[in-house]
């Protein structure tokens, strides 16, 4: 038999990649993006369902946005205001909140099986120093040598350095070994947070006085 008589057919397939969705931006319910026919208008303290039209008319008296704040309801309420404003301070207020939190960083701290007294103290003031302002501590010890042998000294200097730490912080991981080295990891006490959060608060309070009085 010759090829020719019985040719093959060869297939090609094209996997053809869909353009990536971008997420949908929020629009928000105000002015001419308000699509409802009627709203329920809070004005004033009295409500009174009335065709979206009127109560655009209404905010357009007094040079105001005419804003929906339950679109789900039925019919949707809306109400008075100046939308440009209201949404100023809600971004100055995300801004603040954000400037407030303490963000939560894991810090190294490196110790060795045989570390001096005065090196311990050493490696204590830095892991006291990032304790109190909000952060994780990972001590790390690593074993060089025939100190592999000797695993228990370094699990005690982890645990005693901890020890040490115990008013500041709590273990959230106990020693662990991988390779060569050994870890422990330590994360502050709620108290210590909270008063880290605290102290960045007041900073920031002080720096926005010192900026007005200039």
């Amino acid at each position: 038999m010759h090829d020719s008589l019985f040719p093959t057919k060869k297939w090609r397939i094209f996997l053809i990649a869909r353009p990536q969705q971008r997420p949908k931006r929020q629009i928000d319910l105000v002015n001419e993006n308000i699509h409802f026919r009627e709203v329920m208008l809070i004005d004033n303290g009295s409500k009174k369902v009335m065709s979206t039209r009127d109560a655009q008319r209404i905010a357009d008296q007094r040079n105001l946005d005419l804003v929906i704040v339950q679109a789900k309801a039925q019919p949707p309420v809306a109400r008075i205001m100046d939308w440009g404003k209201v949404k100023f301070e809600q971004q100055k207020k995300i801004r603040e909140n954000k400037k407030k939190q303490v963000i939560v960083q894991t810090k190294e701290v490196r110790l060795s099986p045989v570390i001096g007294e005065g090196d311990f103290e050493t490696r204590k003031k830095a892991a006291t120093k990032f304790l109190v302002v909000g952060n994780k501590v990972k001590l790390n010890l690593r074993f060089r040598g025939r100190m592999m042998t000797h695993q228990d000294v370094g699990r005690q200097v982890l645990m005693n350095m901890a020890k040490q730490l115990a008013d500041l912080a709590n273990i959230d991981q106990m020693p662990q070994l991988l390779g060569r080295q050994m870890s422990l990891l330590l994360s502050p006490k709620p108290e210590v947070i909270k008063k880290a959060q605290s102290e960045k608060k007041n900073k920031l309070k002080e720096n926005t006085n010192a900026k007005d009085e200039d």
